[in-house]
């Protein structure tokens, strides 16, 4: 009998907690986080959404690629096809323009041999350097493809290269050599 009456007792409903807050705390933590997440979720998949298809502008930007533009045109095609041609845009700004390189001389865009020219004026690049680009700027000048920004670069670069080579090496340092005398004495 002692038996039966367990098992009663263990079938009779008792209350039920599903959680240690009072249920109207429940009932207004679901409904604002409800429309957090029905608000922030939805712009937040549109910012990635957008972030991913600007990756391939922004690697073309990054590599110096000669038809970024056309790049950053699919991209925004892209986003009006719902991310249909983001993967040819992609591929497109990882390859190298090997007909371009043919057709104009370098596989680079004008505003790599611009930033470059400014940074030979600077006196940021060894000669060594210096002479590629002017090659291969030489080598644009000889297909006739050459843009006024890139004579302009052209231009910078040899006025740095004879900078560089006119300039003296600069003499060692004096202070090392008063103290080694210093510390002899």
């Amino acid at each position: 009998m002692s038996v039966i009456a367990a098992l009663l007792a263990c079938a009779a409903p008792t209350a039920a907690h599903a959680s240690f807050l009072p249920p109207e705390l429940m009932d207004t933590a679901a409904f604002y986080l409800a429309w957090f997440i029905l608000i922030t979720v939805p712009i937040a998949g549109i910012v990635l959404f957008w972030l991913v298809h600007i990756l391939p502008e922004k690697i073309a930007h990054k590599r110096h690629h000669p038809q970024k533009d056309a790049i950053q045109t699919l991209c925004l095609l892209s986003l009006v096809f719902g991310g249909m041609l983001w993967p040819f845009a992609w591929l497109w700004a990882y390859t190298k323009p090997v007909s371009y390189r043919l057709a104009y001389g370098t596989d680079k865009g004008d505003e790599y041999f611009e930033h470059m020219a400014e940074k030979a004026q600077a006196g940021e690049l060894p000669p060594a350097e210096m002479k590629y680009l002017l090659d291969e700027l030489d080598a644009v000048a000889t297909r006739g493809a050459m843009s006024l920004e890139l004579q302009h670069a052209r231009t910078k670069i040899g006025a740095a290269i004879a900078a560089a080579t006119a300039a003296p090496p600069p003499p060692p340092a004096p202070a090392a050599n008063a103290t080694a005398a210093q510390g002899a004495a």
